[in-house]
């Protein structure tokens, strides 16, 4: 097993690593919608807050090597799932058909009070 980490994306908030990368698979921690430059949630709305998240898996994604049309499984936790639709209008900018296996649930809560967090599976 490799850790992968990037200075691109924000520090692990518990005693986990931003990913792990195991032969050809890549296993990416939930990512909160954290800027790194400020430390500070990338807004206060699911748009701006889904981006970010996003953002910080493809910079995972690139510092393994990889690609976003490599990722094959995501999970997504809503803090509502009434923010479902918008998050998929984001969603497809990130990603193309075939799209990857995808869950989402709402939760009654996010760490730091975020509303969404998304954690995703690479194959190489």
């Amino acid at each position: 097993m490799k850790a992968v980490n990037t200075c691109k994306a924000p520090s692990a908030i518990g005693p986990y690593s931003q990913a792990i990368q195991k032969g050809n698979r890549i296993f990416i921690s939930g990512q909160l919608p954290i800027n790194v430059l400020t430390g500070e949630f990338a807004g206060e709305d699911i748009t701006s807050q889904t981006i970010q998240s996003l953002e910080n898996i493809k910079h995972i994604v690139e510092e393994a090597g990889a690609a976003m049309s490599n990722v094959v499984k995501t999970t997504i936790l809503l803090a509502n799932i009434g923010d479902f639709a918008e998050v998929n209008k984001i969603y497809v900018r990130y990603f193309q058909a075939p799209f990857p296996a995808r869950t989402t649930y709402e939760v009654s809560k996010l760490p730091l009070g975020a509303l969404v967090e998304i954690e995703s599976i690479v194959y190489q």
